[in-house]
Formats: C-alpha cells, sequence, structure tokens
C-alpha cells in the first residue's frame, strides 16, 4: 500500500516538474511594440521592442548632434534625439527651469509622496547630458517617480558610460501621449552605444507617467487621491 503510494506521488512530481519545464522552455516573454503599450500594473517600465532602439545604420554615421522636434498645435513637447558625446555635455550648473509650464501643469502637492510635489518639469533628454535648461522643447509635465527615479536611472547609465568611454550615444525619447491630452502616459526612451552598436549602452523601453496612490486626469494634468 505504501508503495503504491509512493509511485503515485513520485508520478505526480515527475508530471508537475515537466510541466512547469515545458512552461519555461516554450512560453517567450510577451514582445511590446510602441503601438500595443499595455496599461499600468504596477511596473514603472517595460522593455519595447525586445529592448532594441529603433535607430538604423544611418543614424550611428551623423556628427554629434541634438534636436528638438517644434511644440505640436496643442503645445506639447513631441520628441528630443542626439547623438551625445563629451561635447554636447554641460560645463555649467543647471540653470532655472520654472519660468516653463509644460501642457497639463498643475503645482499641487500630496503627503504620500516623497518632495510632496506630484509633478516635475521633466527633461526629455536629462540636462546632465546635453546642458539643456528652460527649453520648452525638451520639457513636459511628469510624475516625481517618473522623472526622478526612473528616467533618471538610465540617464546616470548613458552619462557614466560616455564619461568612461569617450564613446558616443544615440539617444532618443518620445513623448507617448492619447489623443489630445496635455500630459503624456509615458515616454519612449531609445538609447545605443555607437562604436559597438548597442553592446555595452542598448535600452529600449517605455517609462510610464504614473505616481502610486494617485489618479491623474491625462486629458488635463488634475489629480486626485486613489484612496
Amino acid at each position: 500500500m505504501k508503495k503504491g503510494i509512493c509511485i503515485i506521488l513520485i508520478i505526480l512530481l515527475f508530471t508537475v516538474s515537466f510541466y512547469f519545464l515545458y512552461k519555461i522552455f516554450t512560453i517567450k516573454p510577451t514582445s511590446y511594440n510602441i503601438d500595443n503599450i499595455p496599461d499600468y500594473n504596477g511596473k514603472s517600465h517595460i522593455d519595447i521592442n525586445g529592448g532594441k532602439p529603433f535607430f538604423n545604420e544611418e543614424d550611428y554615421l551623423v556628427d554629434i548632434f541634438e534636436e528638438y522636434s517644434d511644440l505640436d498645435i496643442y503645445g506639447r513637447a513631441i520628441k528630443a534625439y542626439a547623438k551625445i558625446g563629451k561635447e554636447l555635455m554641460p560645463t555649467e550648473k543647471r540653470k532655472s527651469i520654472t519660468g516653463v509650464k509644460p501642457t497639463g501643469w498643475h503645482t499641487v502637492k500630496y503627503d504620500n509622496i516623497n518632495g510632496k510635489y506630484l509633478y516635475n518639469r521633466c527633461h526629455l533628454i536629462g540636462f546632465q547630458l546635453t546642458g539643456e535648461n528652460a527649453n520648452e522643447k525638451n520639457l513636459i509635465t511628469c510624475t516625481r517617480d517618473m522623472n526622478s527615479v526612473t528616467m533618471l536611472y538610465y540617464e546616470n547609465l548613458v552619462a557614466k558610460y560616455i564619461k568612461d568611454t569617450d564613446d558616443e550615444v544615440l539617444y532618443r525619447v518620445t513623448p507617448i501621449y492619447t489623443g489630445n491630452d496635455l500630459v503624456a502616459k509615458g515616454v519612449l526612451m531609445e538609447a545605443s552605444s555607437v562604436s559597438d552598436r548597442c553592446g555595452k549602452i542598448c535600452f529600449n523601453v517605455f517609462v510610464y507617467n504614473v505616481q502610486d496612490g494617485i489618479i491623474i486626469d491625462y486629458l488635463t494634468g488634475e489629480s486626485s487621491l486613489a484612496y
């Protein structure tokens, strides 16, 4: 009797183990593209296009540059793109940007946010990379978490790499809006180290413009506590 039970348990264990191994090796992770970004589900960002940026070979061959698209008909910043080297990085301290009010801007505080303020004036290409100050074409309304946590993490990776290697990095940040919303749902951040063509630096991520515990009306920028 006991021997029979042991055999059954072994069979069950083998079956369960085989099932999970099958799942691990046959189910591929979801691949997101810019046209199928899922709703925020607690993760600050997701990989787009398998983490590979949308640059082509011609992008790698141009000289160092920075360009900022004109504001659209709603006054929204649209895209910032650069091939960044040490030549573009700032040599002076950052100046005030409080004179710029990006679309959807509201000065609002919540006690459950570190630093209280919900919104930051968010550089598409961070100051430490190209030294842009109050450039309205490079600023959007974004949450503190998006700006000072997730985006800053990737900006720091790029800045450190350039300083350590003297290499250049292709870098593009594109806000993603829904319809005529004044506040972006998030930004697409793409970067690639130039000398090794997406070797040491290589990412393509969508960063959600969210703040846990806060409900944001992206059409207007108005907000409220979630609970």
